[in-house]
């Protein structure tokens, strides 16, 4: 007996494995005996395992997203609304991106701006910060700072932090003084021409006068494509609409011409990709609008989300398949991670590098 292990944990420990099939798969991570050569380093991401092949499977999914997106399409003209926009009828895929504000607030917003100075997606969806932090950024500068730092110090120095992000308050105050005359005139405008300013449109304004090729909006301005901030009260712009109300009361921003708007660029898109960096407003208005067309077709969620609680921001694409917003034979992915660690290499191995497929023609435009 002692010389032999008892048959039960035998049993337990070696018990027999099913066949798997020959083509899956095998693990097998990158071999630096070959050099650093960061290209062939995310190929192998796909046979690494855990949020490395999530991230391959996401540049997969946005690569399918761009190739749809480059198939021409012919215009309906008897079907063609004034809901549906340029964009959403000039590509077999039409695109949305959302992102919530903290991105814009680093270095993210440089990839994010890339895509809209060379039209690559058609909508935007972000929140009051991620709309007026752009607009602050070409005003005055925000610094790398630590997590750990004291909010009652820094407040008794009149400095805001996100996350290790610095902005000094003096950077708001440049941006009131740049936003309330641009209010005056957009009231203005209203009241003798007749304008109904929408959120979106409010933006488009903002990105002409902004005039700086550093920012997202300047470029979204500049290639027509639409942005929407359905909660725009929600943030320094909030403030500034607060104060102009009594400075200059009687603004009006409608709401519902623009869930029009870009409801309308679901319904009358010929395909439809989801690209949602973060949670909360952005992912879900995003996803309530491809709701009207029985689901996306490509989605990609990117945000560190847990799933437990019930939020709609840790929620996996499958629950969104369960409400219409993911069409049933879809292939959607998530990553798990911090959108400023992997959005621009995802950026990297797919908008970048099919830059000249995608921007062929737009200089003749």
């Amino acid at each position: 007996m002692a010389d032999h292990a008892p048959s039960i944990a035998r049993e337990s420990v070696l018990k027999p494995s099913a066949e798997l099939p020959e083509d899956m798969p095998k693990i097998r991570g990158y071999d630096f005996n070959q050099g650093v050569d960061l290209k062939a380093l995310l190929k192998t991401y796909m046979t690494t395992g855990f949020q490395a092949s999530s991230l391959s499977l996401a540049i997969q999914e946005i690569n399918r997203m761009i190739e749809k997106r480059l198939e021409s399409v012919e215009v309906d003209k008897e079907n063609e609304s004034e809901e549906s926009c340029e964009s959403s009828r000039k590509s077999g895929c039409t695109i949305f991106l959302g992102y919530t504000s903290n991105l814009i607030s680093s270095g993210v917003r440089e990839s994010i701006r890339y895509l809209a100075e060379h039209k690559m997606v058609d909508v935007i969806v972000t929140t009051a910060g991620g709309i007026e932090e752009d607009f602050i950024k070409c005003l005055a500068h925000t610094y790398l700072g630590d997590f750990s730092l004291s909010g009652k110090e820094l407040r008794l120095r009149g400095i805001n932090r996100i996350g290790n992000l610095l902005v000094p308050n003096d950077n708001y105050c440049k941006f009131e003084d740049w936003l309330m005359p641009i209010l005056d005139q957009m009231l203005l405008e209203q009241n003798t021409e007749g304008i109904r300013w929408t959120p979106s449109k409010m933006i488009h304004r903002l990105g002409r006068e902004i005039n700086n090729t550093d920012s997202v909006y300047y470029w979204a301005y500049k290639n027509n494509i639409p942005v929407f901030s359905p909660a725009l009260t929600d943030g320094s712009l909030g403030d500034m609409l607060y104060f102009h109300s009594f400075k200059n009361p009687g603004l009006i921003l409608d709401i519902v011409e623009d869930i029009r708007k870009l409801n309308g660029m679901a319904i009358f898109a010929k395909k439809t990709g989801m690209i949602i960096l973060g949670g909360g407003l952005v992912k879900h208005h995003i996803a309530n609008a491809n709701l009207m067309r029985n689901g996306a077709d490509y989605a990609v969620f990117v945000n560190t989300g847990q799933e437990f609680d019930g939020s709609d921001s840790g929620a996996r694409p499958d629950e969104a398949v369960s409400w219409g917003k993911i069409r049933t034979d879809a292939k959607p992915v998530k990553v798990y991670a911090d959108a400023s660690l992997v959005f621009p290499l995802i950026v990297a191995e797919t908008f970048a590098l099919h830059a000249d497929k995608l921007t062929a023609g737009q200089k003749a435009d």
